[in-house]
């Protein structure tokens, strides 16, 4: 993984797809910035969950906040087994992953060029 995350400016529904993994309490959150890199989306967001439960629960509350944003998800994978699960919303791409899973499937390494964004909640969100 790129060893360096950079302060760039994240889109809001990004911002928000983070912040809703972060209140599910999502782990190890972090978003690639795609952009330039593949024009298949622009950002990725990675985060773990400590369970399939978790994985579910994490995944659930990102769709839930983009949909209150009137945002929808162009698609879903995984939902249901809480291994891993994708969803696509055409700018973004979410994957949120059990440890075993993003150990295996390493997204980070293969993206290892895509500058890293880590996430940092914002300070009225701390308290």
């Amino acid at each position: 993984m790129n060893d360096t995350a950079r302060a760039i400016t994240l889109p809001t529904q990004v911002r928000e797809a983070l912040e809703a993994a972060d209140d599910r309490k999502a782990r190890d959150l972090v978003a690639l910035d795609l952009r330039g890199l593949t024009d298949a989306t622009d950002f990725f967001i990675v985060a773990s969950g400590t369970s399939d439960a978790h994985v579910r629960g994490v995944a659930d509350s990102v769709i839930e906040r983009m949909r209150r944003l009137g945002l929808h998800a162009h698609h879903v994978e995984g939902l249901q087994t809480g291994r891993w699960a994708l969803l696509d919303f055409v700018d973004f791409v979410v994957h949120v992953f059990h440890p075993e899973a993003r150990a295996f499937y390493q997204i980070e390494r293969l993206w290892n060029d895509a500058p890293v964004v880590a996430f940092v909640p914002t300070p009225e969100r701390k308290a």
